[in-house]
């Protein structure tokens, strides 16, 4: 199944720029657990002072969906996660004349939070809001813990 989702996103160019880079994601998916994760990519300038940094990272993948989810600790003890990343793809078999079908994607969520030093969590998520995909709403919330 994954590797058929795989190449439905190989073929469909369609694809809308952020659901691009979580399949490019999901196939380097036999990185060293010791890679860097560029955490910040997605953190505001003007938060970057204002977050605790991890300093490693654990790693999880499904195998049934295209879905990873990150967690940062801010010590090699991994007791106390200061950075969480999560992605899904999920997907819809379609046909155009009932003789031949294809997978489609139907919905996908990222979502990425930092612990501040506050204690709070700034989330910044982003989820497709139309029938193909090609759309997505983004946006920036707080809360008082780690989204699950």
């Amino acid at each position: 199944m994954v590797q058929l989702v795989q190449e439905v996103f190989v073929m469909n160019a369609d694809l809308s720029r952020p659901l691009q880079q979580l399949a490019q994601r999901h196939r380097s998916c036999h990185r060293n657990a010791d890679e860097e994760v560029p955490w910040a990519a997605q953190l505001p300038r003007e938060w970057s002072k204002q977050v605790v940094a991890p300093l490693c990272f654990s790693r999880f993948r499904d195998y049934e969906i295209l879905s990873e989810r990150v967690v940062g600790y801010e010590d090699a003890a991994e007791e106390e996660p200061c950075y969480c990343e999560h992605y899904f793809v999920l997907t819809d078999i379609r046909s155009d004349d009932d003789e031949i079908y294809y997978v489609v994607p139907s919905y996908w969520e990222h979502l990425v939070a930092w612990r501040l030093c506050d204690g709070r969590w700034l989330i910044h998520r982003r989820i497709s809001c139309s029938d193909d995909c090609q759309q997505h709403q983004s946006f920036f919330s707080f809360a008082e813990a780690m989204p699950r």
